[in-house]
């Protein structure tokens, strides 16, 4: 059976009682009358600590369930965003207007067309893939 510091001291105190000690009289029974006062102090004292260690315990516990779910989705924000950027980076494309030399951003619907209108200048052209080069159709302006 474990016994707490207090349960000890009070254990030593019935002892120390058991024997008949004169703690009025006697230099030896002041004494131990004395030290097992302070025992009974410091064993109150240690339990007070090891009631708020386990208090703080619990609450640090609390604040780590609560930082992982803030964790949890600040960092599921950020992972979509990524996922989202390179989505765009996908599905769009910058290319240059041969004619006005103005860049545009097109999407995929547009490259599988395979002629694009500039909206700045209004000239239709197409975009040779084999060689990254861009054609423009000059009789459909």
């Amino acid at each position: 059976m474990n016994m707490t510091i207090s349960e000890k001291v009070a254990y030593l105190k019935g002892l120390a009682e058991g024997l008949n000690l004169d703690t009025e009289k006697s230099k030896e029974g002041k004494l131990i009358s004395v030290m097992i006062g302070i025992l009974e102090e410091v064993g109150l004292s240690i339990e007070d600590l090891e009631e708020n260690a386990q208090a703080l315990g619990e609450e640090i516990d609390v604040l780590s369930d609560d930082l992982a779910d803030v964790e949890s989705v600040v960092f599921e924000d950020e992972e979509e965003d990524e996922d989202e950027a390179e989505d765009y980076d996908d599905d769009w494309f910058e290319v240059e207007c041969p004619t006005c030399e103005e860049p545009l951003i097109i999407d995929d619907k547009a490259l599988a067309d395979g002629f694009i209108q500039c909206p700045n200048c209004q000239s239709k052209f197409s975009l040779d893939l084999s060689d990254d080069t861009v054609e423009a159709d000059e009789g459909e302006e």
